[in-house]
């Protein structure tokens, strides 16, 4: 639509519609009204996304499940982190969450986590890492997928600033690290065995 851009991170089979990416809307545009037949997860990453039942701020992470519906624009313009069609059997709770107001939880280490969605053995998290924080070598059972939100998530194969996205096969395993605070989107056991 007008207004409206996409950037691709991944994109699986075409017939299953499966889509990670980042997508834009600029200031007073609008997209069409629309089914998500195998739903959506969002999290808004700036600006304020709107559809027709309420405005979602930057921090909110949203989930509309297979057969929900909305017509989709933003007043002053947004950026969103979307995954269409990645929604497991059975998986219907549809929710929003504005993370600004959610409080932080103890994790491992000097670790602080935010959970955001858990559906039998996939989790969806914010997790702030504090400045010189290092985890313990680890393997994904499901695989993990990440996107940075800010600072410099890093491990052994690179590094990664603002705005990256990793996915982790399953079994995969590193030894991630930071410098500086950093805060990640997280995602685990939700690829292929």
């Amino acid at each position: 639509m007008v207004g409206v851009e996409r950037k691709k991170l991944e994109r699986e089979a075409a017939e299953h519609g499966r889509a990670t990416s980042v997508v834009r809307y600029a200031p007073n545009s609008r997209f069409s009204a629309h089914e998500h037949p195998g739903g959506e997860e969002i999290l808004v990453l700036e600006g304020v996304f709107s559809d027709e039942h309420r405005d979602y701020p930057a921090g909110t992470y949203f989930r509309n499940p297979p057969g929900t519906s909305h017509s989709p624009h933003s007043e002053e313009g947004c950026t969103l982190f979307v995954k269409l069609c990645q929604f497991r059997p059975g998986d219907s709770a549809q929710f929003q969450i504005n993370t600004n107001e959610q409080p932080w939880l103890p994790g491992h280490g000097g670790l602080q986590v935010m959970p955001l969605h858990s559906f039998e053995h996939e989790h969806v998290a914010l997790v702030k890492w504090p400045k010189n924080e290092i985890f313990k070598a680890h393997r994904h059972f499901g695989g993990e997928e990440i996107f940075v939100l800010s600072g410099c998530f890093q491990d052994e194969h690179g590094k990664y600033p603002a705005g990256s996205w990793l996915r982790s096969p399953h079994l995969s395993q590193h030894t991630p690290f930071v410098e500086e605070e950093t805060i990640i989107w997280v995602k685990t056991g939700h690829l292929p065995l």
